[in-house]
């Protein structure tokens, strides 16, 4: 019998999703399940958007450029210049979502071997993309304690080897809510520029900031040109998972270019859901408004709550739709599991994604869950209630 790849074989399951067949034993069991284990926004999509699908005028579903169009391009550069972010169309190539600007980034500045440092935890997904690429990931812990904030210069300068390429952040974080400050990006463009390697900065969670706190991009920071990658992605922005178009933005010319390459390979992102994409960035400033308001009550509602449990820790999200829990349990696969199999209150349970998966550190997280605060408010409160019976009920 053949076996198959190495690779395919070290490829990390996500841990977002493999609970999904406990979730189904659930639904047979006739339970209602609170979803706190993924980031799919309840929010509407902008009207503006699904419309120009609707009504769109194409006879042919045709290939478009390899880069994306040129309009839409032109139309996202216009979009950073209203962030104060600086760039042209033609530094700019739309992606089949942030996954594929990611895997583009990772094959354009690594070799086989090569090493990208990420604070963690991190983006469960950084980990498949770093094994699909050959690439090794070396993980900074951030500490719940301080929040996540960005680790001390001298716990990345360590671990800078020869093989090391890039830092790659996300900001706001997934799964911390973690805003990076002006100060701690301009901490991480310092070490790039010394040691001469790339810094990516995945900002797909850009318009997500509470607490009057704005977002600086990498590509705000002067004199990094030649070392900053951007990851973005109309994923979350505009509550358009389903669009699968995000874009890798670099000021490198022999990045872009090589990058290109991989843009070719693949043919071209999707037609329509550029179409929808190009017709999102008409979205109004009070659409963000209300978005960012709603979670922002959500937040606040779901820490507080969550701070009311006995032996639980939180990290306090300035951003994104996620926090970091720390329960008082050994091991939060065990519990997920529990919670969908096993359990119920009058019919109710809750699904979390165990936070293990989002660091590549052996053994640590074991005892932490990501929740996204994507459900409405009531939601939130009842899914908080039945998380602190389990654990009254839970035996490791």
């Amino acid at each position: 019998m053949p076996n198959v790849s190495l690779k395919g074989q070290h490829m990390p399951e996500s841990p977002i999703r493999k609970l999904v067949p406990y979730a189904e034993i659930a639904y047979k069991q006739n339970k209602t399940v609170y979803h706190l284990n993924i980031g799919q926004p309840d929010i509407k999509s902008p009207q503006i958007a699904m419309d120009a699908v609707a009504t769109h005028s194409l006879e042919i579903l045709a290939y478009t450029r390899s880069e994306g169009s040129e309009e839409y391009r032109n139309k996202i550069a216009n979009y950073y210049k209203s962030k104060d972010i600086d760039v042209s169309a033609r530094e700019i190539i739309v992606t089949t979502g942030g996954s594929e600007a990611l895997l583009f980034a990772m094959g354009t500045v690594c070799d086989t071997g090569d090493e990208i440092i990420i604070p963690e935890p991190f983006y469960a997904n950084y980990n498949g993309f770093a094994v699909a690429s050959g690439v090794n990931i070396i993980p900074v812990i951030s500490k719940i304690e301080d929040n996540f904030a960005l680790p001390p210069i001298a716990e990345f300068e360590k671990l800078i080897t020869p093989k090391t390429k890039a830092i790659l952040i996300c900001n706001p974080g997934n799964p911390t809510g973690y805003l990076y400050s002006k100060e701690e990006i301009q901490t991480l463009a310092k070490i790039v520029k010394k040691h001469d390697l790339f810094l990516i900065a995945d900002e797909v969670y850009r318009e997500f900031t509470y607490d009057g706190l704005k977002h600086y991009s990498i590509l705000q920071e002067p004199d990094l040109d030649e070392n900053g990658i951007l990851i973005d992605s109309v994923s979350k922005r505009y509550s358009m998972c389903g669009a699968r178009i995000g874009c890798i933005v670099s000021r490198n010319k022999q990045v872009m270019a090589t990058a290109m390459k991989y843009a070719q390979a693949r043919l071209s992102p999707p037609t329509l859901a550029q179409i929808a994409s190009e017709a999102a960035l008409q979205t109004p400033q009070s659409y963000f408004d209300n978005v960012i308001k709603e979670y922002e009550e959500r937040r606040d509602i779901l820490i507080a709550h969550l701070k009311q449990i006995p032996g639980l820790k939180v990290g306090v999200p300035k951003g994104a739709f996620y926090c970091i829990v720390e329960l008082p349990v050994k091991n939060s696969d065990n519990f997920a599991q529990w919670l969908l199999e096993k359990f119920d209150v009058n019919g109710e349970t809750i699904m979390v994604a165990p936070a293990a998966g989002f660091y590549s550190t052996p053994g640590v997280g074991l005892n932490q869950i990501r929740i996204a605060y994507v459900l409405k408010k009531e939601s939130l409160i009842r899914a908080v209630e039945i998380l602190k019976v389990a654990l009254e009920q839970y035996q490791d």
